[in-house]
């Protein structure tokens, strides 16, 4: 019979394996039916604005600063040549945040967020480009490196 004390770190010992292989198990950002057109890439790019894109990795958004006195309506937001969402509106002169975790690919896969109980790398955030039609031409925006992750 072991002592109670070494019982209880047992049993403390296995919840924490338990836990830490459950960790593991966890799933990357996936939802079929969010599934999206694939990156037309063969469309260029043709304008390069001061539009600003700053991941905040801490909380697993995109700030856009439109630097610009063009306002944006009704666009799709392509990272990576891979991720996409429908933006409404990015007014001019004014700053938006939209939710890393809104933007999926053709087969239903999502970028990693990011956030403080992640459990993978946030996706680097490096090419972000506006559509304004599915046959229109890309603008490129500009894309901040992120800062280092202090978790």
């Amino acid at each position: 019979m072991l002592p109670a004390a070494s019982r209880v770190a047992r049993l403390a010992l296995v919840a924490i394996a338990a836990g830490a292989s459950a960790a593991g198990c966890q799933r990357y950002p996936y939802d079929p039916t969010k599934a999206t057109r694939a990156y037309p890439s063969e469309l260029a790019q043709v304008a390069l604005v001061d539009v600003q894109v700053i991941p905040q990795i801490d909380e697993g958004t995109l700030t856009l600063v439109n630097a610009t006195s063009t306002s944006y309506r009704d666009f799709d937001l392509w990272l990576n040549r891979r991720y996409v969402r429908r933006v409404e509106s990015l007014p001019a002169g004014q700053t938006i945040t939209l939710p890393v975790e809104s933007f999926w690919d053709e087969r239903g896969e999502g970028p990693f967020p990011g956030g403080w109980f992640r459990y993978y790398a946030p996706t680097p955030i490096v090419l972000v480009q506006i559509q304004t039609a599915p046959d229109a031409p890309f603008i490129g925006l500009i894309a901040k490196p992120p800062d280092v992750d202090r978790r």
